[in-house]
């Protein structure tokens, strides 16, 4: 690239420490602006990483001309707000996931870029790592054969904090758009299709969301996946996929370092593929190659991916019954 792109940072909280700090790693990357509806956070927060300006209106920072895109890293309820306001305004977006609250407002919101010839992606940070790639090329080569397996978990232990975001129905909260998009889409990403059949079951806390949920996927041919979230419970944040020729297991699998590599009456073979800096600094030059190359959108995180994850998210809770203000 030839140029700087200019970047906005909509929201102040923990993720948007980490994406800046990767986004400083980027030489053709400048951080121009950033907001919060608390305007001693945003004042901090420029003050920390030296960004030119600060608004404590949202409004104020999309109406500044020389930002070029915007990283949205609020709470999940105001993703689609926040995005349609910035394309509206002419920005590029780059919004955290889960993109939207369900799949009719995805669909809102690609749509609108799309009219308006404007790059827009989920920040699906997982996709973009080297450990990715590599695991993709190894798959894509048919190294453990025809897969036929997958497991993975993302669960944590929080303190019960029931006006916090997690907890709160208001704000997005639960276990499976904070915590199991990563597995839902992580299969996606493995069998490339959407399952034929779709199972799940939740444990709702005392405020209404999924304090811990499974799923249970099948695709064509017999293959399967069995899924996990949970914000009450510690797990190792391992997946594995299982094929006819061996095994791969990844630890972190959302943001792997190494992955082990077991074939049929081998020795296991670990493989590393360290990350830069936070590792946001990768779905960050996604970004810029793209808007460089004037793409709508990312070969990597297309538009399609992101709405058929919505809509997998979607059935899972229309499975318990689960909706938010937005629904």
């Amino acid at each position: 690239m030839s140029k700087k792109i200019r970047w906005g940072i909509l929201g102040c909280g923990n993720i948007a420490h980490l994406f800046v700090q990767g986004l400083k790693t980027l030489e053709n990357a400048e951080i121009h602006a950033v907001a919060s509806k608390t305007p001693k956070k945003a004042e901090a927060f420029s003050s920390k990483y030296n960004i030119p300006n600060y608004y404590c209106d949202y409004i104020e920072l999309v109406k500044n001309p020389k930002v070029d895109v915007v990283y949205i890293a609020t709470t999940h309820n105001f993703h689609f707000e926040n995005s349609m306001l910035c394309l509206n305004h002419g920005k590029h977006v780059l919004c955290e996931k889960p993109f939207t609250i369900n799949s009719t407002q995805a669909q809102k919101l690609i749509k609108t870029a799309r009219e308006k010839e404007l790059f827009i992606m989920e920040a699906m940070w997982t996709k973009f790592f080297p450990c990715i790639i590599e695991l993709n090329t190894l798959l894509n080569k048919g190294i453990i054969g025809d897969i036929r397996y997958l497991r993975a978990d993302f669960g944590i232990r929080k303190e019960p904090d029931f006006d916090g975001r997690m907890q709160n129905p208001s704000l997005g909260g639960g276990a499976l758009l904070d915590l199991g998009i990563y597995p839902v889409s992580f299969a996606n990403m493995i069998f490339k299709t959407t399952p034929l059949v779709i199972k799940s079951s939740c444990y709702f806390g005392k405020t209404g969301v999924d304090e811990h949920s499974s799923y249970y996927f099948e695709y064509d041919d017999g293959q399967m996946a069995h899924l996990f979230s949970s914000f009450i419970s510690q797990t190792p944040h391992e997946a594995l996929i299982s094929g006819t020729k061996g095994y791969i297991r990844i630890l972190d699998f959302f943001h792997p370092s190494k992955m082990s590599i077991k074939l049929n009456d081998c020795e296991e073979k670990i493989i590393e593929k360290p990350y830069k800096s936070t590792g946001y600094n990768y779905e960050a030059n996604e970004v810029m190659n793209c808007i460089m190359d004037g793409k709508l959108e990312s070969d990597l995180m297309p538009h399609k991916e992101t709405l058929k994850i919505m809509k997998l998210l979607d059935e899972i809770r229309n499975q318990w019954g689960l909706k938010y203000p937005e629904d």
